[in-house]
């Protein structure tokens, strides 16, 4: 599957409106109970890049960028506004944010993940594209070097350590992320006219499996 890895321009996409969306399957039997599945182990991110243009020459911005992805043809990163750290947005990224495993004394890689968890439940979300230069490491509470004791895939998302974690030593992560997408449409009908009404260009874009 084809993917760029370029972001989408970050001051194009903010103000955008989106997040997550699940697939729930309801089925009502006849005593009124209800029998509830899901096909979707991971939930999937939406959005529309249309309502966050604000002059003409953000559309030709748009534009330039979809015809260099070739519409559909082609994945590429977004960075949600919403959602793009390890840790809360007002905070900045630490080597602690996420424990991402558990040594075993011969594992050297580790995929990133973000914990999303309320009360005793959670949701761990893969991590495959995170931004070059905010990656940080440790292992059993020691801050790790980039370049030294680990290395980052940022087109897949996994740390490769120099040499493995001992049993029983936790790894931990901090980073920023963007989400893999494509455009959810081929078409992108713009107007002078209706813009300067002041009516948003609707631009679908949906997070894709890697």
């Amino acid at each position: 599957m084809g993917f760029h890895e370029v972001r989408f321009p970050a001051n194009l996409s903010f103000g955008s409106v989106g997040g997550p969306e699940r697939r729930t399957e309801v089925v009502t039997l006849t005593n009124g109970f209800e029998e509830r599945n899901t096909p979707w182990a991971q939930s999937r991110r939406r959005y529309d890049a249309g309502v966050a243009m604000r002059s003409l020459d953000d559309i030709a911005r748009l534009i330039a960028f979809f015809e260099a992805r070739r519409g559909q043809l082609y994945g590429f990163r977004w960075k949600d506004w919403s959602d793009f750290k390890s840790c809360l947005p007002s905070e900045t990224p630490a080597f602690r944010d996420q424990r991402i495993g558990t040594g075993d004394g011969v594992t050297t890689t580790f995929p990133l993940s973000k914990r999303y968890a309320s009360g005793d439940i959670h949701y761990d979300r893969p991590i495959a594209k995170p931004v070059q230069g905010t990656v940080l490491a440790g292992v059993s509470a020691e801050e790790l070097v980039q370049g030294v004791h680990y290395t980052v895939d940022h087109a897949a998302g996994i740390l490769t350590f120099a040499d493995a974690p001992e049993a029983g030593e936790e790894v931990t992560a901090g980073f920023e992320f963007d989400v893999p997408v494509r455009f959810d449409t081929d078409t992108i009908q713009a107007s002078v006219a209706s813009f300067q009404a002041g009516e948003a260009l609707s631009v679908p874009v949906v997070e894709i499996r890697l």
